[in-house]
């Protein structure tokens, strides 16, 4: 009896022991996260080595913001222009351009306006998105952004999917190059989020710990569609210029990117969000950026200063095997790519002062 109680016990507390082993194994896996043990030369840049622009910012109150801050942590990174492409547009832009004039900002703070697709089954609704261009246009707005919401969430009022190459929008497109002002638009999401989610994702992690952002073919369209629908508005409107966000989810993948370029001369490109694909190619990256330097901005999306030093760090050094600040995102190690001085200066301010039409001044 004796023998019989203490192997019960035994088996009772391998199987107790097996279960929690596997639950904190199952929750490590999501955590694993150790510290490098490689020795290897380490450069942390806290500032950019020139002033940069940067093309891809978001501060949704800045009517009623104090700017005194934003501007101090603009002058701590060395980033001469922050644009916010959040500027909503009609009164609501004005009065961005309003508080920007008050704190004597007007060459350091550039503001894009939107379009609100609400009421596109309407007659006029086209027609007034135009005249709305105009009025933004000249109360002070620098380009034109357009979120991914087009393509993916934009309905009409019989529950459509609107297209991003919606012939209601084409006068838009065509008024952005009448006017002048870039169009910064950003379309679908990375192509992984319409792969399975299984082992085989690289982006499993992320979509393990933001669900919302999986898609698929039906929610709301293939992702090939939506780029697709994308390139055929690049396609018909040659004389307006516009910035594909996020190299245009061809980060990895700069054949296919380079392949875009060379047929659509009126497109660029910014890395808002991608730098971590580039970073872990630095070879193949260098090449690119060699290439196309002209057609390159600065782009970096959510706005957090300390972000911004692994930007630094992956254009400017020759620093390998460091990581990327959010790990769900990017569970690889980077490398600098230590671009030369002369495509950094057209990366960081050069090409945005060209395309948006900045003052040098802020820059020499």
């Amino acid at each position: 009896m004796p023998t019989f109680k203490c192997s019960f016990f035994l088996l009772a507390f391998v199987a107790v022991t097996s279960t929690l082993q596997g639950q904190e194994n199952k929750m490590d896996f999501e955590k694993y996260d150790p510290p490098s043990s490689l020795k290897v030369p380490e450069h942390a840049l806290l500032k950019s080595k020139f002033p940069f622009v940067d093309i891809h910012s978001h501060h949704w109150n800045m009517a009623t913001q104090d700017l005194t801050i934003l501007l101090k942590e603009m002058d701590s990174l060395n980033m001469g222009v922050c644009i916010n492409l959040s500027g909503k547009g009609g009164n609501a832009l004005k009065g961005m351009v309003e508080n920007v004039k008050k704190y004597g900002a007007e060459d350091r703070i550039a503001i894009f306006t939107n379009v609100s697709f609400n009421g596109i089954d309407e007659a006029d609704w086209t027609s007034n998105a135009v005249k709305q261009l105009e009025f933004d246009a000249q109360n002070g707005a620098k380009g034109l952004k357009i979120f991914k919401s087009l393509g993916l969430s934009v309905k009409d009022k019989a529950g459509q999917r609107v297209a991003i190459d919606d012939v209601r929008l084409d006068p838009i497109w065509a008024k952005c190059g009448e006017l002048g002002i870039p169009v910064l638009i950003h379309s679908a999401d990375p192509a992984q989020f319409w792969e399975p989610f299984d082992e085989t994702n690289e982006r499993w992690l992320e979509l393990k710990t933001h669900p919302g952002r999986k898609r698929g073919d039906t929610d709301p369209a293939p992702f090939s569609t939506l780029i697709k629908e994308q390139h055929h508005v690049f396609q018909k409107h040659p004389k307006t210029t516009f910035i594909n966000a996020h190299f245009g989810w061809m980060a990895n993948d700069l054949d296919s990117l380079s392949r875009f370029l060379d047929v659509f001369p009126h497109v660029n490109v910014e890395f808002g969000a991608v730098i971590a694909e580039l970073g872990r190619q630095p070879r193949r990256a260098s090449a690119f950026f060699e290439k196309y330097q002209d057609r390159i901005l600065f782009g970096k999306d959510a706005y957090n200063p300390e972000e911004y030093f692994t930007y630094f760090r992956v254009l400017e050094t020759a620093d390998e095997y460091f990581p990327y600040y959010k790990r769900y995102h990017a569970f690889w190690k980077m490398y600098g790519l230590q671009l030369p001085d002369k495509i950094l200066k057209k990366i960081y301010y050069q090409n945005a002062v060209r395309i948006v039409g900045l003052k040098k001044t802020v820059f020499e």
